[in-house]
């Protein structure tokens, strides 16, 4: 026996070796946190070890992580609050809605329909740091949309809020018929627009897609044969003429203007009757966005209507992520500057 204990003893496996060997263990590991891991769990809140409350808290996964009783209502008075300065912190009270008691959704969006096992992604409320916002309430909403109209413009991104509102909305509700869209359309996927009507309260909740805001449509006669369609910079969308009259009319475009979803696929920029072949797309991107402020300027009564505009999502079609390693980041940091402090001057 104790020969071969002084046999194994020699069979030490050279350095490298057990380096490999401790990264690959370490890796397993890591990956079967994913798989057995349960968010399900997670959903039904965590428990603080004994003696330690304050430790879940501090990885912030406890629902009073934010909650700051000194800190000021938003618009409660004061000096004003940032309320794009904050974090995103665990609430047990979250989700508002669960997409299954929801009517108003794209069967593509409906996430624990179609086999997501969690919902510890819905668990996450905005809180800035140093007001609180108030919790949303969807009758008081109703109330305040009472014979007006909020419509949204944009790409998926805008309709993706569209949808999670009428669901919010609905909630309030107790007759779902009285929620319809007018012109009877199914809520699916499609290029035009939907319009749905809370009949008690004789609002609409409008969707119109227009990923660029601008006009699309066929190359015109005499371009290049590489130019399949063109985006006229100087001339908002055709459903422009049903955005007026909105009371709150949000805006959101981006994750369209990049070279994959223009050039590449043959989309070049026209301003008048020249095409721009030279264009670049942030270029483009910035014409387009002066006509859209020039329209708003024009068409928009700023007594009546108020004008939010939504900015990219951190990363969408990497976009983002290819202008950082263009070093041309600040390029859309200003076009979002300058459009939102446009809506906000006096």
């Amino acid at each position: 026996m104790a020969d071969i204990f002084k046999n194994m003893k020699r069979l030490t496996l050279p350095e490298p070796s057990l380096s490999i060997l401790g990264f690959f263990s370490v890796s397993v590991c890591f990956a079967l946190c994913f798989f057995y891991f349960d968010y399900r769990v997670v959903t039904r809140g965590f428990q603080s070890p004994p003696g330690h409350p304050a430790l879940m808290a501090w990885f912030g996964f406890n629902g009073s992580l934010g909650e700051n009783r000194s800190r000021p209502e938003f618009l409660g008075g004061g000096d004003g609050c940032d309320v794009f300065d904050g974090n995103w912190v665990w609430d047990d009270n979250y989700p508002l809605y669960r997409s299954e008691d929801c009517l108003f959704l794209d069967e593509g969006f409906r996430c624990s329909e179609n086999g997501r096992p969690d919902n510890f992604y819905t668990k996450w409320r905005w809180q800035p740091k140093n007001c609180n916002l108030p919790r949303f309430d969807a009758k008081n909403m109703l109330e305040r949309l009472r014979n007006r109209r909020l419509v949204f413009v944009g790409d998926s991104i805008g309709r993706n809020q569209w949808e999670s509102l009428l669901c919010l909305l609905s909630s309030a509700v107790p007759d779902k018929t009285s929620i319809f869209e007018v012109n009877r359309s199914p809520i699916t996927k499609h290029s035009g627009f939907l319009v749905f009507k809370f009949r008690d309260f004789n609002c609409t909740v409008e969707y119109y897609r227009s990923p660029f805001l601008v006009v699309q449509s066929q190359a015109p006669i005499g371009a290049p044969e590489k130019v399949k369609t063109i985006l006229k910079l100087d001339q908002l969308d055709w459903s422009s003429l049903q955005w007026k009259g909105a009371d709150v009319l949000v805006f959101n475009t981006g994750h369209w203007w990049n070279y994959e979803k223009t050039m590449r696929g043959g989309c070049y920029f026209q301003e008048g009757e020249e095409v721009k072949m030279e264009m670049s797309v942030e270029s483009a991107f910035q014409r387009a966005i002066e006509t859209l402020v020039d329209w708003i300027d024009s068409e928009i009564n700023s007594t009546k209507t108020q004008v939010l505009f939504r900015s990219y999502a951190p990363v969408h079609f990497r976009f983002v992520s290819l202008l950082a390693s263009l070093g041309k980041l600040e390029i859309y940091r200003d076009l979002t500057n300058a459009f939102t402090s446009h809506l906000l001057r006096p």
